[in-house]
């Protein structure tokens, strides 16, 4: 009789519970259905701009294979400079078609087109391509024997010391432009510092061969 009571108590408590329940939808009907909107439209945004985004990435991909493609055939195939401008921007990989397009007139020392091409990273975000750019355009003005301008942006990027780029590149550069400069003596300090600090690197070592030719001349 007992377990027969219990069980009625938890059904009338269930039923009590569920009617409760009812009546504070009905209350709320409205503010329930907005706030269902609500969630519906924000999934909705969340799934499309998730899939905006995967579309963005897969565009963004096929335009940086398209933009080496044409880089690795410059030499032998020179029309496509003409078809790396057009894919140049100001975009994530986009701006990576300038920095090839400055290597290539580096290459043939034509260094005002070169320039002109750096100055379109260097107004963009301060990621790898600009401090690559930077870095391209102070081996241009060592060229131009513009030392003290090469050194400049070479100090301003060793102070910054960005995570984005390699230090050790930076400081060999510099070591050169004070080398070409005649300041033996900076240009041995610099090369000694990367010598110790980036032994294990490219321009380790050839900070290395450097420091032994240098010395000998003393």
């Amino acid at each position: 009789m007992k377990r027969i009571k219990r069980k009625q108590l938890k059904e009338d408590e269930l039923i009590t519970t569920v009617g409760k329940i009812i009546r504070f939808a009905k209350k709320r009907s409205k503010e329930l259905f907005s706030l269902g909107v609500a969630v519906v439209l924000f999934i909705l945004i969340f799934a499309v701009a998730r899939l905006v985004n995967i579309q963005n990435v897969k565009k963004e991909s096929r335009l940086l294979s398209q933009i080496i493609e044409l880089n690795s055939k410059l030499d032998e195939t020179p029309e496509n400079v003409e078809k790396l401008k057009e894919l140049a921007g100001k975009g994530k990989f986009s701006r990576l078609a300038y920095l090839f397009l400055a290597s290539y007139w580096v290459e043939r020392e034509d260094f005002d087109k070169a320039e002109a091409s750096l100055q379109k990273i260097i107004k963009g975000k301060k990621d790898i391509f600009y401090y690559q750019a930077q870095d391209l355009l102070a081996q241009i003005y060592t060229k131009r024997k513009d030392f003290d301008k090469a050194i400049d942006i070479y100090k301003k990027i060793e102070e910054k010391n960005p995570k984005e780029y390699a230090l050790d590149a930076i400081l060999f550069h510099q070591a050169e432009a004070f080398e070409q400069k005649g300041d033996i003596k900076k240009a041995l300090a610099l090369y000694k510092k990367v010598q110790e600090e980036f032994p294990q690197t490219y321009f380790g070592f050839d900070a290395s061969q450097k420091v032994m030719k240098l010395e000998t001349k003393k």
